[in-house]
C-alpha cells in the first residue's frame, strides 16, 4: 500500500495497527517493508512510500480444544467473559494439563483472533483455581492490548464477596507490602520487609456469630491477595486451607468474583458484568445464619 499524506510524522508501527488492526506489539514482531528495504517500528513516515508486510498464518495453540462446562456471561468479537467455576484452573501448568478453562475456550470461541501468533484466547487476569466469578478473556491482540492497560492503570473496578472468620470492622482498608511468604514459597505475605504494593478495600455486609460476609474491592491484584490481606489481617476466609483452615459450611475458600467494569477496547463504552452468587456460598450462608 502507499502511504497517504497525512500519515507524515507518524511512526510506522502506530500506523500500521490502525490500518492492520493488529496490536502495536503484533507490529513489531513483523518483517515490514519501506520502499522495499526492512523498517524498524519507530521509523517516521513521511507520506508517499510504499509500505509492505506480511502477516504469517497462526500457529496452533499448545493446549487442546476441549468439550467443557462453560457459563458465557458476556461475548461479542473481541472478549468473552465467563463465570468460572471452583476446582477450575485457569490455564494449563504443571499437574494442570487439561481440563482447563483455557481447554474449554478454545472449543467454545469460533471467531478466536488468536493473540501473539498463536491461535489461543488473551488470559487478561486470573482467578485461584476453588474461586469463583466473572473473568474476562481477550479474543484477539488488540482487546488483549486495550485490556491489559486498563488492569495496569487500575481502571478495572472489580468488586468480591468473602466469607470472613470473625467479626473484622465494618469497613476499611489493608494497605501493605506484598510478597513470598519468607518460609513457606507456596504462600504470600503482607509481613514482608520488600515487596510490591498491595490494596485491598472492604465493607462488612452481614454480621454473623462467628463469620461475616464482606464485600471487597481491589486496587491491586497481587496473587491471593483477599486470601492474605484478610488472614494476616486475623480474619482469614473461610474453608481456606492454605491461610486458614477448613470449614464446615463450605468446602472452598469462600471467595466469588462478583461484579467487574471496565471499558470495552473497541467500542470503549462501559461493561458492567455480574456473576451469580453460587449455590455453595449461598448455602453457607445459611448455616451461619441459622
Amino acid at each position: 500500500m502507499t502511504v497517504p499524506p497525512d500519515a507524515r510524522g507518524e511512526r510506522l508501527d502506530r500506523y500500521l495497527a490502525t490500518v492492520s488492526g493488529l496490536s502495536r506489539a503484533r507490529v513489531q514482531s513483523l518483517q515490514v517493508l519501506l520502499d522495499g528495504k526492512p523498517a524498524k517500528p519507530a521509523t517516521r513516515l513521511r507520506g508517499g512510500e510504499t509500505l509492505e508486510w506480511t502477516v504469517p498464518e497462526l500457529k496452533p495453540a499448545t493446549p487442546q480444544a476441549q468439550e467443557l462446562p462453560l457459563e458465557v456471561l458476556y461475548e461479542d468479537r473481541d472478549l468473552i467473559a465467563v463465570n468460572k467455576a471452583a476446582g477450575v484452573v485457569v490455564h494449563p501448568g504443571a499437574g494442570n494439563h487439561d481440563g482447563t478453562l483455557v481447554n474449554a475456550l478454545l472449543h467454545h470461541v469460533k471467531d478466536l483472533g488468536g493473540v501473539g501468533g498463536e491461535l489461543r484466547p488473551g488470559i487478561v487476569h486470573r482467578l485461584d483455581k476453588d474461586t469463583t466469578g466473572v473473568l474476562v478473556v481477550a479474543k484477539n491482540d488488540r482487546a488483549l492490548e486495550g485490556l491489559q492497560a486498563q488492569f495496569a492503570s487500575r481502571a478495572v473496578e472489580k468488586l468480591y464477596l468473602a466469607l470472613v472468620q470473625g467479626a473484622p470492622a465494618p469497613e476499611g482498608t489493608f494497605s501493605t507490602l506484598y510478597g513470598r511468604h519468607p518460609k513457606n514459597r507456596l504462600k504470600f505475605s503482607s509481613r514482608v520487609k520488600r515487596g510490591k504494593s498491595a490494596v485491598t478495600h472492604w465493607r462488612v455486609t452481614a454480621q454473623y456469630a462467628e463469620a461475616a460476609r464482606v464485600e471487597v474491592v481491589l486496587e491491586t491484584g497481587r496473587t491471593h491477595q483477599i486470601r492474605v490481606h484478610f488472614a494476616d489481617g486475623g480474619h482469614p476466609l473461610l474453608g481456606d486451607p492454605l491461610y486458614g483452615k477448613k470449614s464446615k459450611v463450605i468446602s472452598r475458600q469462600a471467595l466469588h468474583a462478583w461484579r467487574i467494569s471496565f471499558k470495552h477496547p473497541h467500542t470503549k463504552k462501559t461493561l458492567k458484568l455480574e456473576a451469580p452468587v453460587p449455590e455453595d456460598f449461598v448455602s453457607a450462608e445459611a448455616q451461619l445464619d441459622s
